[in-house]
């Protein structure tokens, strides 16, 4: 290929033949991850809920004790929780 503008075609046709080869990855990577929740599901477990694990997983601990902090703190102003002295 030629030169058109100073862009290389060639190197421009690598670039989008490689990502195109990774998209087809990336799919086939969902697919998969898609029948590991479906078999897991058939399993007994919950989906949704090993979603928030390994999202909580990936997280800082500090970060995650943060969010948890606030989540309960958050549950019991709105009434959804037991208040401290209460649960004694």
């Amino acid at each position: 290929m030629t030169k058109v503008y100073g862009i290389s075609g060639d190197l421009l046709k690598q670039y989008i033949e490689k990502i195109e080869r990774l998209e087809m990855e990336k799919a086939e990577v969902a697919e998969n991850i898609r029948d590991a929740f479906a078999e897991a599901k058939g399993a007994g477990f919950e989906p949704k809920i090993m979603k928030q694990v390994i999202k909580e997983r990936k997280m800082d601990k500090n970060d995650l004790d943060e969010q948890e902090t606030l989540l309960v703190t958050y549950k019991r102003v709105l009434g959804m929780l037991p208040e401290l002295d209460e649960i004694s």
